[in-house]
């Protein structure tokens, strides 16, 4: 590097081009440096620096690298937006339409809606109506949320596992005369009141399922229950009851959730990938 001495005097920075000092230009065209001169502190010295580009194109491989890798968040997630009966609260059409009738029957039977004819056949059918409604609402069990990835929702027609499919759609719809969802498994897993089991006032309740993929590309059907009751130990103890009782053809993993809540994971042993 050439070097040339100076004046202390002089100017900090010299631009070989004469034009107005900006940002872009620092960066983008050579320039010349003053600089104090190490062995003789009354002068100064020159440098040449070499441009290094607009700032227009400098980035940070770090931000690059990170916005590269992929996130759950990133992952498409599949609304039901589809109509099924599985959807309809009969608790509630019942209830609904008997209260209906009992209503638009007595408005009639009193004159002030029309209709005084068909007043006594609207209470006839009303009153039981509202009675059978009131006993599904009471009856009711209402379906969990359900959480579904489209790469799961691919694989679930070849890799998941016909009990797999079955507890979902258990799980997903109306229900009545049931306590909880999967109570039967849930029962024989914990074994209420048994020997080495627990009270039926601490037992996990569903509170929703998900459907995702492992990083090995396998179908994963998840329970996320809720148990205040309960610590992780007493669902690990239990992992082989719950690859028993939801198999065959898959594999339980327990995992701690957020608060009070835990999960099982019922991963399908196939996979569409023979090599895998």
């Amino acid at each position: 590097m050439a070097t040339l001495t100076a004046a202390r005097g002089g100017g900090s920075i010299l631009c070989p081009h004469h034009e107005p000092f900006t940002r872009h230009r620092f960066l983008s065209r050579p320039l010349l440096l003053l600089h104090p001169h190490p062995s003789n502190p009354t002068s100064t010295f020159l440098t040449y620096s070499k441009p290094i580009g607009p700032i227009s194109k400098l980035t940070s491989p770090r931000a690059a690298d990170t916005s590269s890798v992929p996130t759950t968040a990133d992952k498409a997630i599949v609304t039901d937006d589809q109509f099924s009966l599985a959807k309809v609260s009969f608790g509630t059409i019942g209830l609904g339409g008997g209260i209906t009738l009992l209503g638009y029957g007595f408005g009639a039977y009193f004159n002030i809606l029309p209709g005084s004819e068909w007043s006594a056949l609207m209470l006839t059918y009303g009153f039981p109506l509202a009675i059978i409604g009131m006993a599904f609402k009471y009856a009711e069990l209402k379906p969990v949320p359900c959480l579904t990835y489209l790469d799961a929702q691919q694989l679930r027609g070849t890799c998941a596992t016909p009990i797999l499919i079955q507890v979902r759609n258990d799980v997903t719809r109306y229900r009545y005369g049931d306590e909880q969802h999967l109570d039967e498994a849930l029962k024989r897993i914990f074994q209420y009141g048994q020997g080495g089991g627990i009270p039926r006032r601490s037992a996990p309740v569903l509170q929703k399922i998900r459907e995702e993929v492992t990083e090995d590309g396998r179908y994963c059907l998840v329970l996320v229950f809720e148990a205040k009751s309960l610590q992780l130990s007493d669902f690990e103890q239990r992992q082989a009851k719950f690859t028993s009782f939801f198999g065959p053809g898959i594999t339980a993993e327990i995992a701690k959730g957020e608060e009070n809540l835990y999960e099982v994971k019922l991963i399908s042993n196939s996979n569409v990938n023979p090599t895998a």
